[in-house]
């Protein structure tokens, strides 16, 4: 009869493949935080990267009205509709204006 061949691997060899195992597990534990963190660091990067155009979009904007309202003449609208007048007119007030224009309104509504 011919000796029979063990199939089952030595204990040498079972501890070596599960100490392999466990070294790449905890390889893989090792890198996993780490990736994450990074993940999430991007993922926030790129939503501030979204706020911060939205506010540069915004500055803009608020740029422009500043302008825009620091001239002159804005200056003097807003004065008026505040009911502020300048040194020597005299402010008037009127009442009814509504009334009368719908008393003097025709039917195709220019006044005539």
């Amino acid at each position: 009869m011919a000796a029979r061949v063990s199939r089952r691997p030595s204990t040498a060899a079972l501890v070596r493949r599960w100490l392999a195992v466990v070294l790449v597990v905890l390889i893989g534990y090792a890198y996993y935080h780490p990736l994450r963190t990074w993940l999430e660091t991007r993922h926030e990067l790129s939503g501030r990267r979204t706020e911060v155009a939205q506010l540069s979009a915004e500055k803009r904007e608020l740029q422009q009205r500043l302008n825009t309202s620091a001239s002159a003449d804005a200056l003097a609208r807003e004065a008026r509709r505040l009911g502020y007048i300048r040194p020597g007119e005299h402010l008037f007030i009127v009442k009814g204006i509504q009334a009368w224009r719908r008393a003097h309104t025709t039917i195709d509504g220019d006044g005539k």
